[in-house]
């Protein structure tokens, strides 16, 4: 083929139309719990939006982390808050992500409605358990909780009976008695407790003694090569919602209470929120101990065939050296 200067002097322009048009926005997922504060905050109090400058930040409620999967796989979001089982089983399917930051280590809880007749995790033998989805990683604790009880879910031959509910309706099946618990994540848990629900296993009876990643900042690898500038800017964004957590119990209670009312039309109180902030920790480090850990109890829980590789699944050198 023939390039004449003026063919040439198109493609360029063409090129750099496309590039232009990556970087006009980012499309960022984010979950109404607690354990995405940091992305509620960012949103909610424009932190994000600050950052970014001229890119325009796209917001997307989801619910789960199949939903996230579903918009990743079909390039329907750049960057996304979403629990490390999720995104671990779609890194190993091919999905092009990649793990930048961490976002809430604990936050999730296991509560039993009151006449249920549950008092501990023995208890769940022949019950019906809700979790956000299959897969999720209250999901995977939930089974690993289960194997140490010496219980299994039905999927597995055992009695337990896992149910996918969202968390945000977690409450009305409780009142429903649609199922006998949950585990779940903050606020949702607290909610349920201001609901007559009793707490059966604290953040740190979960898993490791809370000190567990249940919330990471994923992005698209192709977004990222396309616009790391925009990424970073998304990181920057993501370190002033964790900071002004730390410096502001009550600010960030009322971003949280006025991202989720919007997200969903429910609105924790002050004491449900001082309770779930009490059982998070927000941060952007991860433990890379327990969450290659973790990664065993996902391929334990039946997930996965396999685990992924942590050095390619997790990048924090950029938010490293944004944090100093």
């Amino acid at each position: 083929m023939k390039w004449t200067l003026f063919s040439l002097l198109s493609l360029t322009v063409a090129l750099g139309s496309a590039q232009a048009q990556q970087a006009r926005e980012l499309r960022l997922g984010v979950f109404p719990n607690i354990t995405h504060a940091a992305g509620l905050i960012g949103v909610q109090r424009g932190l994000f939006q600050k950052e970014l400058g001229g890119v325009k930040l796209v917001v997307k409620e989801f619910a789960n982390g199949s939903q996230i999967n579903e918009a990743f796989a079909a390039g329907a979001i750049d960057a996304a808050y979403v629990g490390p089982g999720p995104a671990m089983n779609a890194f190993m399917r091919g999905v092009p992500i990649q793990v930048y930051a961490g976002a809430a280590n604990a936050g999730a809880v296991l509560v039993a409605r009151k006449d249920a007749g549950v008092r501990n995790v023995k208890g769940l033998g022949g019950k019906k358990v809700a979790v956000p989805t299959r897969g999720s990683t209250q999901d995977i604790s939930l089974r690993h909780l289960l194997h140490e009880n010496g219980l299994k879910a039905t999927d597995e031959g055992g009695t337990v009976t896992i149910v996918p509910i969202d968390p945000a309706n977690m409450p009305a099946a409780f009142a429903g008695k649609q199922v006998d618990a949950a585990l779940v994540q903050e606020p949702w848990g607290a909610v349920m407790e201001t609901q007559g629900a009793r707490l059966i296993a604290n953040e740190k009876a979960i898993w490791a003694g809370g000190n567990y990643t249940t919330t990471v900042l994923v992005v698209n690898t192709k977004y990222a090569a396309q616009n790391p500038e925009a990424v970073k800017d998304l990181l920057r964004g993501h370190l002033a919602a964790i900071k002004f957590i730390a410096s502001s119990n009550a600010g960030a209670q009322k971003a949280i209470a006025d991202q989720i009312a919007a997200f969903t039309g429910k609105r924790p109180n002050t004491a449900e929120l001082f309770r779930a902030l009490a059982r998070t920790r927000v941060t952007w480090d991860i433990n890379l101990k327990t969450l290659a850990e973790y990664a065993e109890l996902n391929k334990e829980a039946g997930f996965a065939r396999d685990v992924p590789d942590l050095n390619r699944f997790v990048d924090l050198s950029v938010v490293r050296g944004l944090a100093k």
